[in-house]
């Protein structure tokens, strides 16, 4: 039935909760995640397709519930939500074609300027502030590259897109984070139609992750909804710092 034992099925679907509720709030589940099922044996590729089935349905939960919420408007996002969508195909369909060892390199780096930018930038709240690009430009020019690395690489691309809405687009801090679940949902889609025509998923552990993913996610979006950005900010600066940190973990 599982790809793996059942104690490792506990393991992993502990993971995928804990997952689900930081990605909702903050982003950068995959932290969690990506290192538990390579832990559970799972090759690069593996890895990373399964965490896209089971990113997905955290990813879907959060983005239902910011928007039942009123904080995204689905109908006026769906042409950024279908441009990240094809980035995120077009991610993955490079895997084994764009060496990633720069970036990899450079990550660490803008992953703990993102948190510092969270840290010590005064005056961010859930407050909508003026905007740098109006919103075709922003969805042009920042959306496919975002969900391009998402498709394939992928952890972080969450604080990616956050620290875009916050400094590019002039959103509030939870206006951001409802807006990043549902880009986010896009491209992870779009990776993940790559990566099960490739027969890459372990479908049946990524299922229950995903069930996992749901169940976290569902209480991070209504915490995150509850606090706003008292909860978000220190969240986001605590995963991106997490992230680089293993990243640089991983180099040494």
């Amino acid at each position: 039935m599982f790809e793996v034992t059942h104690d490792l099925v506990a393991m992993l679907v502990f993971a995928a909760f804990l997952a689900g509720f930081v990605d909702s709030i903050a982003g950068g589940g995959g932290l969690i995640t990506l290192p538990a099922l390579l832990l559970a044996g799972a090759n690069p590729v593996e890895a990373l397709s399964t965490n896209k089935v089971q990113g997905t349905f955290g990813a879907a939960t959060a983005a239902y519930s910011y928007a039942r919420a009123g904080h995204v408007d689905l109908r006026q996002q769906i042409g950024a939500a279908a441009l990240a969508f094809a980035a995120g195909c077009a991610g993955a369909l490079a895997v084994s074609v764009i060496p990633t060892e720069g970036l990899r390199y450079a990550l660490p780096v803008i992953l703990i300027g993102i948190a510092l930018f969270f840290a010590l930038k005064p005056g961010l709240s859930d407050e909508d502030r003026l905007a740098r690009l109006t919103p075709a430009t922003f969805t042009a020019c920042v959306v496919p590259f975002v969900a391009f690395y998402d498709g394939l690489i992928g952890p972080g691309a969450g604080a990616f897109y956050m620290i875009g809405f916050v400094l590019l687009a002039g959103y509030g801090v939870l206006k951001a984070t409802a807006h990043t679940k549902l880009l986010n949902l896009a491209s992870n889609l779009g990776g993940l139609a790559v990566f099960a025509a490739q027969g890459a998923p372990w479908w049946a552990m990524g299922l229950a992750m995903g069930a996992a993913q749901i169940a976290g996610a569902r209480i991070g979006s209504r915490l995150a909804m509850r606090i706003g950005a008292k909860v978000i900010k220190p969240l986001l600066v605590v995963t991106s710092t997490a992230l680089a940190l293993r990243l640089i973990w991983q180099m040494i």
